[in-house]
């Protein structure tokens, strides 16, 4: 078994990649993963990858559709790390999935962190440290008496079905402003 890190990719060629030409490149790094994967579990199911997550997550093992889950908006801002880590991570979850026991698994438990470590020879990691203003916008205004507040829209469907928020600092509750254009 293999305990070193996928080969790097080269980061200037990343950079230089246009949009189609990065998630032809992930599909690429996921199969290489899968195939250091299949080192241990021959069976394993070759995933299916997808460029439709979004918000605040990287990637996502979608089990039940058979593959990966990628943010495309965070590949496109992060690329060396989602090919270094991400790819790897969400590899790790698809793999410890398909073994004896897999779904009775925690999803960050002994055996995901065991193949993070023996099989791509990285640190295992929860979550990631991307800025995600892009990935996941805000573009609801709310206001209290000291400031406006941005809302998802997620957040802000919650205040329209009658949830109220209130400002941690001058405790009033939030009213949406919508942005009006001069």
């Amino acid at each position: 078994m293999s305990i070193t890190p996928l080969p790097p990719w080269p980061v200037a060629e990343l950079a230089a990649m246009s949009e189609t030409a990065l998630h032809q490149a992930a599909r690429a790094r996921v199969e290489q993963a899968w195939q250091r994967c299949c080192e241990v579990c021959p069976t394993l199911p070759a995933p299916k990858v997808w460029f439709n997550l979004r918000g605040a997550s990287a990637g996502q093992a979608h089990l039940g559709h058979g593959g990966l889950r990628l943010n495309p908006v965070l590949l496109s801002e992060n690329r060396t790390a989602f090919f270094d880590e991400v790819i790897p991570h969400e590899m790790a979850h698809w793999l410890v999935f398909h073994l004896d026991n897999g779904p009775r698994l925690k999803p960050h438990g002994r055996e995901w962190k065991t193949v993070m470590r023996e099989l791509f020879g990285i640190a295992p990691s929860v979550t990631h440290r991307f800025d995600i203003k892009q990935a996941q916008p805000a573009p609801y205004r709310y206001q209290c008496d000291c400031r406006f507040h941005q809302f998802t829209s997620r957040r802000h469907a919650l205040v329209v079905n009658g949830r109220r928020y209130r400002c941690r600092h001058c405790a009033k509750t939030l009213v949406y402003r919508p942005e009006v254009d001069s």
